[in-house]
């Protein structure tokens, strides 16, 4: 089972989380990191964020990442938006 954690911040308050998971061998783990950030998109009614060089390498370092408004083109009525891998798939 694959789990990734999303978290809306504000004021260093959490406002909203959800964990999606994922159980389809048929991904691989960056569409199924890219599922879950879409799936917390459409239920926190966001924009997909853009990956920034700088999300890309603290994700690969420690299975997460924030994105902050540079990440949005829309204005954002949070701090940041937190992804956490929080269970991998068994090999």
């Amino acid at each position: 089972m694959f789990r990734i954690w999303g978290k809306l911040f504000k004021n260093n308050r959490l406002l909203r989380d959800m964990v999606y998971e994922n159980s389809a061998s048929s991904l691989n783990r960056t569409k199924k990191v890219f599922a879950g950030l879409h799936e917390f998109c459409m239920e926190f009614d966001l924009q997909e964020p853009i990956w920034l060089d700088k999300n890309i390498d603290e994700f690969k370092r420690v299975d997460k990442t924030r994105f902050y408004q540079d990440n949005f083109i829309e204005s954002i009525e949070f701090d940041y938006l937190e992804i956490h891998v929080i269970e991998e798939d068994e090999s």
